[in-house]
């Protein structure tokens, strides 16, 4: 099985792609199914247009109930929202997991009572996370997550399902796998459309192929031709390609 653990879709292609689309693109690269959300990438994100993109990711899943699964995005800068928004959902609607943008990097105060929350349930949170190169892209993104970030985070909650978005989404990645060593706890997911030679073994190398999870984040060719290509054993490609996702989902609580 191949699970893509990061994607976006809407049920009518309104915001990021069709459900249709999506699901041609899964049979297309053989990937078996997807986890989508559909965030809000502006600075600001109330509760109102949030619920919004929610419910065209819940019409996605209900379009495609064995193809399509959720996460729930949420802005924790509004707090009773994005805990009534979890409600409604993950245990409403079966959604797999929160999805966190850069509203507000990932170890600030406004993050806890989410965190704790998707602990309480046992459901991971997808964090988009990133180290721009160049200083205007970083300011453009100022509050983005970065490793040391996830670095702080995982030791104050070892119990929290966290997933460190994208490492090839561009930039220094590998300064984010610096701060991911220290927080065994974190896993990292291996989609963005950066492909550097040897990033998926070095991957390996430093946090050990349990924690890496597959993902292509819209970038299917580009997802599934990096990790044909790594040196990796057919044991360390299956729990990449799937089977440290479905661990994940079996630590669910409610």
């Amino acid at each position: 099985m191949i699970i893509d653990c990061h994607g976006h879709c809407s049920v009518d292609g309104s915001y990021w792609l069709s459900a249709d689309d999506t699901v041609k693109s899964l049979d297309l690269y053989g990937i078996d199914k997807i986890c989508c959300s559909a965030p809000i990438t502006s600075a600001d994100a109330p509760p109102e247009a949030v619920a919004r993109c929610n419910d065209l990711v819940v019409g996605a899943m209900r379009k495609y109930p064995d193809r399509i699964m959720g996460y729930c995005f949420v802005n924790p800068g509004y707090a009773a929202g994005a805990l009534e928004e979890i409600a409604r959902c993950v245990v409403g609607e079966g959604m797999i997991g929160v999805k966190l943008y850069h509203q507000y990097a990932i170890n600030e105060p406004v993050q806890f009572p989410i965190i704790e929350r998707c602990i309480e349930l046992g459901v991971p949170i997808l964090m988009h996370a990133g180290y721009p190169a160049a200083p205007e892209l970083r300011e453009a993104q100022p509050r983005i997550s970065r490793g040391d970030h996830f670095a702080d985070i995982g030791k104050r909650y070892p119990d929290a399902i966290i997933i460190c978005g994208h490492i090839g989404g561009g930039g220094d990645w590998e300064r984010q796998l610096k701060g991911l060593r220290e927080v065994p706890s974190v896993f990292l997911d291996t989609s963005g459309s950066v492909i550097d030679s040897g990033m998926i073994e070095k991957c390996v190398r430093e946090l050990g192929a349990d924690r890496l999870l597959f993902g292509c984040d819209m970038s299917m060719e580009r997802g599934i031709g990096k990790i044909m290509d790594a040196d990796l054993t057919r044991a360390r490609r299956g729990r990449i390609l799937s089977r440290n996702f479905l661990g994940i989902l079996a630590r669910r609580k409610a």
